[in-house]
């Protein structure tokens, strides 16, 4: 197989992703000496849209759009995305290529006064982006107030230093990657704040049909990390999983056993229901379906109808 002579990789230019495309640029780099490599920045109307929520405006779609333009035009080859903004559902044109190793899923808990949620007291104000997160903390902790935080990690974390909150509740990834580690004060397990689908795993996009470049990027990919995500956007699809929906799946590997968990529930967190199921890693999908029919015998269906009546 010859080797790519230019590669233009799509980005949001937030600091953040940004990060994540030189983090690719490097690897295709390094496997591919001889190749220019360049990361196309581009501003999303999710980059745009500050003053409403995701759910209000359109859901994760906004943040890959202007991305999947620039594939379709031939501005960019591949598009690098957070795994957990990629809708579950990809248009006919686009295709995922990889999965990249995951870095830590779980959600990290960032305050200036309160060692973690169980210390906050009645009142305290928590800012999260997520219905997924927003539904899991009031179902344990009612007493609390939770308001929206928008924005990228840099201006979130300036809204809690100015005092807009008392903590926030960010995806622990995003910290580790800008070197912010030390800001968490607390890693929420996922038994206390099951992981949205996809998160800490990064996505490379591509237009469909490309299948050389298919395979140039192939190295980069993850069993692992790709098996775990199939079974939890499999979920996250088969509900019609988006924004509007506190819908969590997050599935581990451990020996050699694939062990899917996914919750959903209205968003005050009331009517919370759950999965689990174990299986073979190559039966990632089959169990990603297998528990949306759980969720859904128990009265999913439900609970979605009611939340889109509300948006």
């Amino acid at each position: 197989m010859r080797s790519p002579e230019r590669l233009v990789i799509a980005s949001r230019e937030s600091r953040l992703a940004l990060w994540q495309a030189e983090h690719v640029r490097a690897a295709l780099q390094q496997l591919y000496p001889q190749c220019a490599v360049s990361v196309l920045g581009l501003t999303t109307r999710g980059d745009q849209i500050l003053d409403r929520s995701l759910a209000k405006v359109g859901g994760k779609g906004l943040f890959v759009k202007e991305l999947e333009q620039a594939l379709l035009d031939g501005r960019a080859d591949l598009a690098v995305h957070s795994m957990k903004d990629v809708p579950a559902d990809l248009a006919p044109e686009f295709t995922l290529a990889v999965t990249m190793k995951r870095e830590d899923p779980r959600d990290a808990f960032v305050s200036s006064t309160y060692a973690g949620l169980a210390d906050m007291p009645a009142g305290s104000v928590v800012g999260t982006s997520s219905l997924r997160r927003e539904a899991q903390i009031r179902k344990r902790y009612p007493h609390l107030q939770i308001q929206p935080l928008r924005g990228n990690l840099d201006t979130r974390l300036r809204k809690l230093d100015a005092g807009d909150y008392g903590a926030i509740v960010l995806a622990a990834a995003g910290l580790k990657r800008l070197g912010l580690a030390e800001r968490i004060r607390n890693v929420l397990t996922p038994s206390e704040s099951l992981p949205a689908a996809g998160q800490g795993a990064l996505a490379i996009e591509i237009a469909a049909g490309r299948e050389e470049l298919r395979e140039w990027l192939a190295p980069l990919g993850d069993a692992e990390t790709t098996a775990c995500v199939l079974a939890e956007r499999t979920v996250s699809r088969d509900l019609g999983g988006s924004c509007t929906v506190p819908l969590a799946a997050y599935a581990v590997i451990e020996a050699g056993q694939l062990r899917l968990r996914a919750c959903i529930a209205q968003v005050d967190g009331s009517g919370m229901l759950e999965a689990e199921l174990t299986g073979k890693p190559e039966e990632a999908e089959s169990l990603g379906r297998r528990a949306a029919d759980q969720l859904r015998a128990g009265g999913a269906d439900k609970i979605i109808a009611a939340l889109q009546g509300q948006a």
